[in-house]
Order: structure tokens, then sequence, then C-alpha cells
């Protein structure tokens, strides 16, 4: 299936200053298939070695880095000569063996005319935890996170509807209804099957919403064994009741995240260091709430007060119990839809690496307003409200607007493409265009 990466791998091929690549991203997201693939397509032969489940291997990183030592090696546990430009060394799971990360800076200071790549499930969680030193400044580091919605469509062979989407998001038009209301069914779809490749996969084989449970519920269990691998026992523990927590927090009126949800008395000392672990394996994103929304928002973050989304929407949908005919038909009310509509649309932003701001008001004489997240794009700050329906009436958007003279903002529901009174309505299903 294609994915929007593999433009950003062919150039990292081509380029003259090369370093080694490490891809990075939450486990089951198709980080060793995507550089599978890539490496068999663009290479004479791929040396592949996961340094998880291979021991041996792993273990001779303990002795001499130097390049020319471990090529020598590789080559013999492939039985086959590892050539400049002709191969691609590949180490998967390479969070496993420190040496090995750090073998990568001298790849790219004594080798660089070999093209290695590396990928890891929890890069995040083991350069927090590292007794070697981590090459910074000496790898290209790329991102892989679950199918967007386009990459979705992508898969489902409808590449034209995708293309229109975008052309009617920058020109302002509607779709036409027939298309309009194509494009949000699957989008209804996507809230169950999710972006990750194996739900997809499963789910174009079987052509079964409900097939495609086991799979999210597997992925969740490979989760929650990580938990307790790469944490000692007391911090797996709270590791898991934060994640598990994620549904409450979110049904909450007030979704900021609260400790005292996942255990009464709980605060950020006891439960901190779980939600760090959570944030570096990738498996969830995180919101932080702003003071001001002007420019730049990052240094108006409030640390303190944030919202916790998964890293996909079809397993909040499945760790939520959601039922599935309440998210295919749009005209049953769920309170929680609203959630799993956030959750979608946070999930889009970070795919698009827009760092995830909110914005709340409890002004005594204006009442409370919240606004669902703040983007700054380049120098402007554009607010950006979410609803799941038509039912678009909201005095939030208009305080914020007002308080920062923005004159720009987009609301994401289930109306059609169009401007009004700077107001850009851009379809739930086309998000990822933002």
């Amino acid at each position: 299936m294609k994915r929007k990466i593999e433009t950003e791998l062919l150039t990292w091929k081509s380029a003259d200053t090369r370093m080694p690549l490490l891809l990075y991203g939450a486990r089951q997201v198709g980080k060793t298939h995507i550089l599978c693939a890539f490496g068999k397509q663009n290479y004479k032969n791929v040396a592949y070695f996961n340094l998880e489940t291979n021991e041996e291997v792993n273990r001779y990183f303990d002795k001499n880095i130097e390049p020319k030592h471990i090529l020598t090696y590789l080559e013999t546990q492939i039985n086959a000569r590892i050539l400049p430009q002709e191969t691609l060394i590949l180490f998967d799971e390479i969070q496993s063996c420190e040496r090995a990360l750090t073998s990568l800076k001298y790849f790219r200071e004594l080798a660089p005319e070999y093209h290695v790549a590396a990928a890891g499930s929890l890069l995040g969680v083991a350069v927090n935890r590292e007794k070697s030193s981590f090459p910074v400044g000496n790898v290209n580091s790329f991102a892989l996170f679950p199918f967007d919605f386009e990459e979705f469509l992508w898969s489902q062979d409808k590449e034209m509807l995708a293309a229109l989407i975008k052309t009617h998001y920058s020109k302002d038009e509607p779709l036409p209804a027939p298309l309009h209301e194509q494009a949000l069914e699957l989008y209804r779809n996507y809230l169950i099957i999710g972006g990750m490749p194996r739900a997809i996969s499963t789910y174009n084989e079987e052509k079964s919403l409900i097939a495609v449970g086991g799979i999210q519920n597997e992925i969740v269990n490979n989760y929650t064994a990580d938990m307790s691998k790469y944490a000692d026992n007391a911090e797996s523990v709270k590791i898991k009741a934060c994640y598990n927590s994620i549904p409450q927090q979110l049904a909450k009126e007030n979704k900021k995240f609260q400790y005292k949800v996942v255990q009464k008395g709980g605060n950020s000392n006891l439960f901190g260091v779980a939600l760090d672990w959570l944030s570096f394996a990738g498996v969830v994103n995180k919101c932080a709430a702003i003071t001001e929304g002007t420019v730049p928002l990052k240094v108006y973050t409030d640390l303190s007060n944030f919202k916790l989304y998964m890293s996909d929407c079809g397993l909040l949908t499945l760790q939520s119990g959601t039922p599935l005919n309440i998210i295919l038909n749009p005209h049953v009310e769920s309170k929680f839809m609203g959630a799993i509509t956030e959750n979608y649309v946070a999930q889009a932003f970070t795919a698009k690496k827009h760092p995830l701001y909110f914005w709340k008001s409890e002004s005594k004489t204006g009442g409370k307003a919240e606004v669902d997240f703040i983007l700054q794009i380049e120098d402007k700050i554009v607010p950006v409200e979410v609803k799941s329906g038509t039912n678009v009436a909201s005095h939030s958007l208009s305080v914020f607007t007002k308080r920062y003279g923005i004159d720009y903002a987009i609301r994401i529901s289930a109306k059609n493409f169009g401007f009004e009174k700077g107001i850009k309505s851009v379809p739930l299903y086309a998000a990822f265009c933002v």
C-alpha cells in the first residue's frame, strides 16, 4: 500500500549529503515493511538484521563498532557482499541494541558511501534510557505514523477522490453531493478501521469491519507487552493504567487529562514518567494548552494542562467500546463521537507534523470558551474548531478570534467545503489537507 514517506526515502537515497536513515514510530505502523519494500525496489539487495530477535548480531556490537569490522561480520551473516550504493543495510528494532544506534555515527563519519537505514518501535524510550551515546546530528530522522485518511483513500483505490478533495479544499468549492456523501461514508469506516496497516489490509481482504477488531486487539496487546518489557514492573502498571484511562479522559466534558481519573489521589509525581513513556513510544498524541493565542505558541504552553489522544482513532474506537453501528449511522447521536472526531483530527495534524495545542478561557463575563486546536502556520495563528456533525453553532471560535484579532479560522465538520465570514469550512474527510 502506497505511503507518503516513499517520496522522502527516495530523496534521502539520492542526496549528496546523505547520512544513515533512522525511521521511528509506534509499533505496527509499517516501518519494517516500508523499508524492506523500498530496499527491494531501489537496491540490488537488502542486508536485513533484526536486532531484537538476532541475539548473535546484537551481541557483536558490544565489540568494535567501526564500520569495516561491522561490515565484514555482517557479510558472513548473510553470506553475501555488502556493496556501497548497491546494498541497503537495514537494522530493524535498533532500540534493542544501543551500541548499534551509536554505530550510525561512525557509518556517517567513516563509511558514508554505504546506505544504512534503521527502524525502531520504541526509539524514544530507548534514547531516554540509553547508556551509549545517541548519534545526534549524524542521522536523517524520519517519523512514520499510522495511515492518514488520504493514504487510507489510496488503499481503497480512491486516488481520484483524494485528489478532488485536495482541489476543492484549495478552492473552497463544495464537492458534488454524491461525492461528499461517499467521502463521509469512507471517513466513518476509517474511524473504525483506523490507520494501522494490518487493520487496513485485513479489511481489504475480508471486507469486514468486525474482523478488524481482532487485529486491533493484537496491536493493543503488543503495546501492553512492550510496556512490561521496556519498563520495570511498578512503572509498567502505571503506564498501562494511564493508557487505559484515555477513553474515560476524553469522555469528560472537560477533556483535560486528570490524574485522579487514573487513580484516586493520582498526581504528576506519580504518573508523570508513565505519560512520558507513552509519548516517547508514539502511542499517544499530547495536546498542550496555551495561555495566549499569539506567536510563538510554544512559549505560551501550559505544561500542566493537556489532553491526551490515542495515536490511532481506530484503537480509540476499539478501546472505548463504541458500537460500530453508532459510528456508521450519522443520524444516531452519541456524545462520545465528539471525542473520536477530535482524536481523528489530532491524528491527522500529527501526521502533518503540526504541534498540537488547544485554548481554553473561563471568563467571568463571557463564560467558558474552548477552541479544540490552535495551529501556528509560519507567522499566522489559525484556530480550528471540530464538530462531529453538521450542527456548527458555537461561540468559542468567535471569542478567540475577537480576543486576538484573528481574521481567519477553520471549522472541521460534516458540512461541505465553503468560506464565510472569515471561517473556512472543511469537511471531516479533508482534515489531511490542513
